[in-house]
């Protein structure tokens, strides 16, 4: 079928559902509920068989809904209405949830059924849920969906009881320092994490904070900023403490909204001396404090596990990851496995600290650099096998430091994009290395003009990975380590690791890894340091969520699917047939 997906932005899930619908042999465009668009005339002019939204923040227009079966995914269970479900699922502690899809109505979220999927709900924030259980359920229902519709028979459920919630205000997420516990000011942050953030009040100025992991040691007067740790600060409840690793500054009036910032980069002068406490690089797994970069060990395998905020690597992020990556080599192991936690792998450069730096072209420079001084480590490791291990999503620089290694794990839901384009950059990181060597020029040169997300089955098929791991996200590290183990005790992992040696040594000598890094760096260069490039743009859009004039063309130009054949009611002259299921 021919799927028009209608969305408030092309988040996560709705590249995950772009990229597995063409899996699924159906050809895919997008178009962007935009102020200045009508949505009616944008459906007019795709004439999809099928209009679908995966993230839709508005109602589907009375027209659409006359003229096509519109099917809306809901993240939350039959009978759950209204925006802030899955903030409500986390504040209220639900163990279980669910993604439904609904028929659009007039009413927001109160059409018949076509699918119903539940999942359990770990205690991860927000984001780390959307994009994994929620995900997940999202996919499972929305293919179940697209197959009843495609069969023409299927009668949806009529609409469940229920009734619609308020959207949350800042007052509901509101933290009382004074009186709330470490368990309810952690449930708060979760419910925000990523938007809208939790309003407050800090160092005599208003702030949203975002994010919130626990500290199991210092104790301090409630409300009392008590340490910092890798760019987040450690601020005291009545019983404990958490970890806040992102802020960000209210919206001025009449200027975009500011970019989220590590903690301690957006208090900047205001931040009183505090003691910077930094996590133990080995995991200990009697603690339970926070940690972004962590190491351990299981016989002949290494951990290195990290997660930054939104997937974003500043030059800080950078350097330290890098720092961790060389002790690690400094062990016996035969395996080191990079990444492997439930969540984002990474995203590439820290846009935001850019944005918000004194000079962003030279800050844009030094997190270039920085990430290829990270890509390279992997790169001209020689003395063991290293596996990049995704239990989510990498786009860009992120995506390229996961090529670098010997071999990429991906959960099975993970999304790449391994692109730069739409920031208006030409390749980095060692891209035009990395990325030919496993797919060829010609496919290499599609993926970065396209632009387009791809799943983890699809990108295991062109050989940009070389395993997909079927589980769910909670699980994705224990299978992990268990593949890894298997793949350090081989007789083979040694004559590999020779093998490796010897294949580095004649690519040096081909063509050296610094000629590579030279001829990218110089157009990079350019780039930043050219104030009319439109990098710069580009950017700043991104980081200040400014709203786009209309639907981007490489998302609203349709993608056949990868198995499309003619389908049996869609005339050859391109009019289309009346599906049955369009009559009811």
């Amino acid at each position: 079928m021919h799927v028009l997906l209608l969305a408030s932005a092309f988040n996560s899930l709705a590249q995950r559902v772009h990229a597995e619908l063409r899996d699924h042999g159906h050809s895919v465009a997008v178009e962007l509920e935009l102020p200045e668009v009508s949505l009616t005339d944008a459906v007019r002019r795709h004439r999809p068989d099928l209009v679908l939204a995966p993230m839709l923040r508005t109602p589907v227009p009375a027209e659409v809904r006359a003229a096509h079966t519109c099917l809306v995914v809901h993240p939350g269970p039959v009978g759950d209405r209204g925006p802030a479900s899955l903030d409500r699922a986390i504040q209220e502690q639900a163990t279980r949830w669910g993604v439904t899809v609904l028929q659009a109505a007039e009413e927001m979220d109160a059409g018949p059924v076509w699918a119903h999927v539940d999942c359990p709900v770990p205690p991860v924030a927000k984001s780390d849920l959307y994009r994994g259980e929620i995900g997940d359920a999202a996919l499972a229902a929305v293919l179940l969906a697209v197959h009843r519709f495609a069969s023409g028979s299927h009668t949806p459920q009529p609409p469940s009881a229920g009734h619609a919630r308020p959207a949350l205000r800042q007052e509901n997420r509101r933290i009382d320092w004074e009186a709330d516990s470490t368990e309810r000011v952690l449930r708060a942050l979760r419910a925000a994490d990523a938007q809208p953030g939790v309003r407050d009040e800090l160092l005599g100025a208003e702030w949203f904070l975002h994010g919130g992991h626990l500290e199991d040691r210092l104790r301090g007067r409630p409300g009392e900023l008590l340490a910092t740790r890798a760019g987040a600060i450690c601020r005291a409840t009545v019983d404990g403490a958490v970890w806040i690793p992102e802020l960000r500054a209210p919206r001025a009036p009449g200027l975009p909204a500011a970019p989220k910032l590590p903690a301690t980069v957006a208090l900047a002068d205001r931040l009183p001396p505090l003691r910077e406490h930094p996590a133990p690089l080995h995991t200990d797994p009697r603690r339970r404090t926070w940690s972004d970069i962590g190491y351990r060990e299981e016989g002949q395998t290494g951990f290195l596990s990290f997660s930054f905020p939104g997937g974003a690597m500043s030059t800080a992020h950078c350097r330290r990851l890098l720092n961790a990556y060389r002790i690690a080599c400094t062990r016996p192991t035969a395996v080191l496995v990079l990444g492997g936690g439930r969540d984002l792998f990474s995203h590439g450069m820290h846009l935001g600290v850019i944005e918000a730096a004194a000079d962003p072209a030279e800050e844009s420079l030094a997190n270039a650099n920085a990430l290829y001084d990270l890509v390279e480590a992997v790169l001209t490791t020689t003395d063991r096998l290293v596996v990049s291990a995704l239990g989510g999503n990498a786009a860009a620089g992120g995506a390229m430091l996961a090529l670098a290694a010997d071999e990429v794990w991906c959960r099975s839901g993970a999304v790449l994009n391994p692109h730069h384009r739409l920031m208006g950059l030409d390749g980095s990181a060692y891209g035009t290395h990395t990325l030919p060597r496993r797919v060829g020029t010609g496919v290499a040169e599609r993926l970065t003009s396209e632009a387009l997300p791809l799943s983890a089955e699809a990108a295991h098929r062109l050989g940009l990975v070389d395993r997909t791991i079927p589980c769910a996200s909670q699980a994705f590290a224990a299978e992990t380590a268990r593949l890894a183990a298997g793949l350090a005790a081989l007789p083979a992992t040694s004559a590999r690791i020779a093998e490796k040696k010897e294949r580095r040594d004649r690519d040096e000598a081909e063509r050296p890894l610094a000629a590579y890094r030279e001829a990218e760096l110089a157009r990079l260069t350019q780039t930043f340091r050219d104030p009319h490039a439109p990098y710069h743009a580009l950017r700043r859009a991104f980081v200040r969520k400014e709203t786009p004039t209309a639907t981007p063309p490489h998302l609203a130009r349709t993608v056949p699917g990868r198995h499309t054949a003619p389908l049996p009611y869609r005339r050859k002259d391109g009019v289309e047939g009346m599906m049955e299921a369009d009559t009811r």
